[in-house]
């Protein structure tokens, strides 16, 4: 499980240190692709096969589940970090999430994400009501 807030910066050639805690668990490798909001998904490898294999049982006669496998899997990247822990994120995925040099990893249960930290700030301003408003009916009684 991923949990917290790191604020690592992107290096000249684009590579980032993982936050220490995570780094054993990612050290065989992980996937980064495409996430929501204009975020970064990383997966470990476990993770994302189990993702790939939730998805190959989807109707390719869906519209939706066609359009969403080609955007998730396009943009997919296989890394294994170096021995600092740092992972290079490519180009294109840096692009799609504004990434030049502060970022913020977050914890999302079974995956990390990677934002700009401005975007992450905006964000998360943006959310802190919704988040309190939700609670219930997200989790419906148990907080």
């Amino acid at each position: 499980m991923f949990l917290g807030t790191h604020q690592p910066r992107l290096d000249d050639k684009g590579r980032l240190f993982l936050p220490a805690k995570y780094r054993e668990e990612l050290a065989e490798g992980l996937v980064i692709t495409k996430g929501q909001e204009r975020c970064l998904y990383v997966f470990p490898v476990e993770e994302f096969q189990r993702i790939t294999e939730a998805l190959s049982t989807a109707p390719v006669t869906a519209k939706a589940v066609r359009d969403y496998s080609r955007v998730f899997f396009a943009s997919a990247s296989d890394e294994k970090p170096d021995k600092q822990g740092r992972i290079t994120i490519p180009q294109g995925l840096r692009q799609y999430a504004g990434l030049e040099r502060d970022c913020v990893v977050i914890g999302a249960n079974t995956r990390l994400e990677i934002w700009d930290a401005k975007a992450w700030d905006t964000y998360l301003n943006e959310q802190e009501q919704a988040f309190a408003d939700l609670s219930e009916e997200v989790l419906p009684g148990i907080l």
